[in-house]
């Protein structure tokens, strides 16, 4: 009887960690279109509002949250099955059960804004990494941080924000962020 258990906890334990974990996460950058029964504006801007309220609701088997957009205000839709994911740089979903994994990419800091510092700023293309951002900082010997902030937060527009200091980080959707020296 004990190893039958013992056997048990190791099926439960692998399934988890090795089939399918990878589907029980939110994921940045990804759409899953259909199924929608219900959406509504997230005035915070931030996608983990999204995922709750998914959690809460009984129907809700899977979530698409749409970052704000020129004058559209951020976006929640929730689904009644659980849709095939689409890339979309202005999208975060899930299904039921998943919270929001930010992606780690290297040094970029995912929510994370740098506030302060600013020595120059300048609108840049929408982009899921705020790749030009860094790459702006790193050719601009005073910069010492970035803050690349997605369109709609504040501005219609994508903005790079370069830092001749590093201010401390703070979480907000609104932003990405990264330390160059």
């Amino acid at each position: 009887m004990k190893m039958l258990r013992i056997c048990f906890a190791l099926i439960l334990c692998g399934a988890y960690f090795f089939g399918g974990s990878s589907e029980a996460r939110a994921q940045t950058g990804y759409d899953r279109p259909g199924g929608d029964y219900t959406h509504f504006v997230v005035r915070s801007g931030d996608p983990a509002v999204c995922a709750a309220r998914c959690e809460r609701d009984g129907r809700c088997k899977g979530w698409a949250f749409s970052y704000p957009a020129g004058n559209a205000p951020a976006q929640c839709w929730l689904k009644n099955k659980v849709t095939a994911r689409i890339e979309s740089a202005s999208s975060v979903s899930g299904v039921r059960g998943a919270g929001v994994i930010e992606p780690r990419a290297g040094k970029v800091e995912f929510s994370i804004e740098r506030y302060g510092g600013d020595y120059r700023s300048f609108d840049l293309p929408t982009e899921p990494e705020g790749a030009a951002c860094a790459a702006a900082c790193e050719a601009d010997k005073t910069c010492r941080a970035w803050t690349y902030a997605r369109p709609g937060y504040g501005s219609r527009t994508a903005r790079c924000y370069l830092k001749n200091r590093i201010p401390a980080p703070r979480r907000s959707p609104c932003c990405m962020s990264g330390v160059v020296r």
